[in-house]
């Protein structure tokens, strides 16, 4: 089973690589940028059949290890496929 994370930055915590990223949009020609919110994205593998066992699991990595959930939010897809 395939899970997908993306983590963000929560609304409110200061994002200096977004700023940096605006800025640098707008010096190459994109000046209608309004702004712009970094974040990472994980794919990982999970050799687990139920659903919610992988949910589970995924959900224990993205605390411990894939996001700081002090300043962090994360998102979970699962392709059950």
């Amino acid at each position: 089973m395939k899970a997908r994370i993306k983590v963000m930055l929560k609304n409110g915590v200061l994002d200096p690589q977004g700023k940096a990223i605006e800025g640098a949009l707008g010096t190459l020609g994109f000046p209608n940028v309004a702004s712009v919110r970094q974040g990472k994205y994980f794919e990982v593998d999970i050799a687990e059949s139920d659903p919610a066992k992988a949910r589970a699991a995924i959900d224990e990595m993205s605390k411990k290890l894939l996001a700081n959930t002090v300043i962090e939010n994360y998102a979970i897809e699962l392709d059950e496929k």
